[in-house]
């Protein structure tokens, strides 16, 4: 396992110097980017930097040492890109919180509203949220090279890297497009959800940083075709679970309202397997209508919302589906390569069953 302290001091360096520099350019400036220090060092469960850890010893990494460290630089950088995928995600979902507390943007809002600083705190608080999560995706750049550069990896590494953006970028435009679009046909909305799920989620949460951690290690192809299927099995998953918890979570637990994916308007497969049942039930295309009528909407009645998915088999379905990709990517795991040998160490397997568990079978 990647030891957190050590992931938390270099976060916490690297987010000290970024700080002086931008209070170099204006002390006002230290407030707002403030909030952006204490959404990186104070939250998250740092899965991305778990995954890259896991990646690297795969492919035959040191624990410790120069090299060791040189990763850390690279783990500390997904968490910063982690950062700007939320900080604009909150945005575009329009999420009042997140881990417990407002977001960013309405965090800022308030702060300019108490203040009397701002002529539309709404607005000022938005713009200052995509700022800060710009700031992020650029500061994640910077300790991306600084780590990859010592290892002589950049080569190997960088396309990884870029990929990876691209794909979580690409994946949250898909979904705006899904959500827009509103196809009627619950089998499309189904296949439109297990794609923005493969791009915005899995690749970009397990996959790429498997992957990752993998080419700075310079792993056989083996090694990381297997990782890369584990990656993007356990990945949909992971979003699987996450849908449910969207409906059915429990706010103190997750730290957002329950229901919050209906009142967005999320089109996910929990979504889509339940409209396809009451489609199929003509005794219930009343639910059918209320269901439709009342997702995406702020006034949402998400009670009975919630009521009329429960009321299908569409949990039941997401849940076999969540068993299904769990036990094809621990399969993979067990993959032999050319060579006759197991693709990924026995050490590094038996870690990543575990955290297939716990991703799939979370809380929040």
């Amino acid at each position: 396992m990647i030891d957190a302290d050590r992931l938390h001091a270099v976060i916490t360096a690297e987010l000290a110097r970024r700080r002086a520099d931008v209070a170099a350019v204006d002390p006002r400036l230290v407030a707002d980017v403030e909030l952006l220090v204490e959404f990186v060092t104070d939250g998250g469960k740092r899965l991305r930097p778990q995954f890259l850890w896991c990646g690297w010893l795969a492919g035959g990494g040191a624990a410790t040492g120069p090299d060791a460290d040189a990763v850390l630089q690279v783990a500390a950088a997904l968490e910063l890109l982690q950062a700007c995928a939320l900080l604009h995600d909150d945005i575009i979902d329009r999420s009042q919180r997140r881990r417990g507390r407002p977001s960013t943007h309405r965090a800022v809002a308030k702060r300019a509203a108490d203040a009397g600083v701002a002529a539309d705190p709404e607005h000022h608080g938005v713009s200052v949220a995509i700022l800060l999560g710009d700031l992020a995706l650029a500061w994640c750049d910077d300790l991306f090279l600084a780590g990859a550069l010592p290892l002589g990896a950049a080569h190997r590494a960088a396309p990884v890297w870029r990929a990876m953006r691209t794909e979580v970028l690409a994946g949250q435009l898909l979904d705006l497009a899904v959500t827009v679009s509103a196809e009627a046909d619950p089998a499309t909305q189904e296949r439109d959800a297990m794609r923005v799920n493969r791009y915005k989620t899995a690749a970009y949460t397990i996959e790429r940083p498997l992957h990752l951690g993998a080419a700075l290690a310079g792993a056989a192809p083996a090694t990381i075709a297997a990782l890369r299927t584990y990656g993007t099995d356990i990945g949909v998953a992971f979003q699987l679970r996450d849908d449910l918890l969207g409906v059915f979570g429990d706010p103190a637990v997750t730290g957002k309202p329950a229901g919050d994916d209906l009142v967005e308007g999320k089109q996910t497969v929990l979504l889509a397997l339940a409209r396809a049942e009451l489609g199929r039930a003509p005794d219930r295309v009343g639910e059918l209508a209320d269901l439709d009528a009342g997702v995406g909407r702020a006034d949402a009645d998400t009670e009975k919302l919630t009521a009329i998915i429960a009321g299908t088999g569409a949990v039941g379905a997401v849940e076999r589906r969540i068993a299904e990709l769990v036990g094809t990517g621990l399969a993979a795991l067990s993959s032999i390569g050319p060579d006759g040998r197991s693709a990924v160490p026995d050490p590094v397997h038996e870690r990543l069953a575990d955290m297939a568990v716990a991703a799939t079978a979370r809380r929040r």
